[in-house]
């Protein structure tokens, strides 16, 4: 009889291992086929979500940058995955000044899209809703801090959990707890004085 939680175990420590490769070798391009092959979708989606109109150059960015620096990996501090959302976010700091532009456009775009009347009141409502809450989220989005954008975003659209969002970003879990904890504050702050004024 098997085990269930031995079997999760094993295949935990096997997904991690094959997520630890040698990069050093002189060949790395097998290696590198299967980092691509397996991380390069999710860190698009990501990229995406943070930088739309650049997302397919900041991947291929990414994977340019991890195979010159292939040697800098060392399996024993971190996942490849860490690795490479890393650099990623690295990369994403250089276009910033683009993304905030693009989460303040996202806000205006939303202030002036008509709404269509179409169908039931309550999808109407509902949509206007919608498209108002969208609104603040880019606005909030934009006036945070990169480095602590930079954790929300890796939490909530990477799917990373704390120690993850530390590797990738080289500072220490507890600063990576404080920074979430600290923007999460100021973005409820924020939506209860925008619902206040919204009453009023």
């Amino acid at each position: 009889m098997t085990d269930p939680i031995q079997n999760s175990v094993r295949t935990a420590d096997a997904e991690d291992a094959e997520d630890r490769p040698d990069l050093s070798g002189p060949e790395p391009a097998p290696e590198f086929e299967r980092l691509f092959d397996r991380h390069a979708r999710p860190l698009h989606r990501y990229l995406a979500r943070r930088a739309r109109d650049v997302a397919d150059d900041l991947v291929a960015e990414t994977f340019l940058v991890a195979l010159q620096t292939r040697h800098d990996y060392d399996p024993r501090r971190g996942t490849a995955r860490s690795w490479l959302y890393g650099i990623a976010t690295n990369l994403l700091r250089r276009h910033a000044r683009q993304e905030v532009r693009g989460l303040r456009a996202t806000a205006r775009c939303q202030e002036t899209e008509a709404v269509r009347t179409e169908g039931p009141e309550n999808r109407v409502a509902d949509r206007v809703d919608a498209q108002a809450r969208a609104r603040q989220l880019a606005r909030a989005l934009a006036e945070l801090n990169p480095s602590d954008r930079d954790v929300l975003l890796l939490i909530s659209w990477a799917e990373f959990d704390s120690a993850e969002v530390a590797e990738v970003l080289g500072i220490p879990v507890g600063t990576v707890r404080s920074r979430l904890h600290r923007v999460r504050r100021r973005l409820r702050i924020q939506d209860s004085t925008e619902h206040e004024g919204n009453k009023s």
